[in-house]
């Protein structure tokens, strides 16, 4: 999920992604969801954004086999990570 919406909304955005994804880079998150997850979450993102100003994109992919990340630099740590 990348989004890109008014400094007002970010902190409820994150908010809602967090409760489902990895937060991973500045308005980025990521993870794998069910239906039903994916569902809820899109529920919960139209209730605290501003459609018509805010923007929230999904990257849904299929299968694992045409995933790959390739990353520069250092990578952010997860908050609660130990590592």
């Amino acid at each position: 999920m990348v989004y890109d919406v008014g400094v007002e909304r970010v902190t409820k955005v994150l908010k809602v992604g967090r409760k489902y994804l990895t937060h991973v880079q500045n308005s980025v998150l990521e993870g794998e969801l069910s239906q039903a997850q994916y569902k809820a979450l899109r529920h919960e993102l139209g209730k605290v954004m501003d459609e018509s100003h805010d923007s929230v994109r999904f990257y849904v992919l299929r299968t694992d086999a045409y995933l790959r990340v390739d990353q520069l630099g250092t990578p952010r740590r997860p908050e609660g990570s130990f590592l």
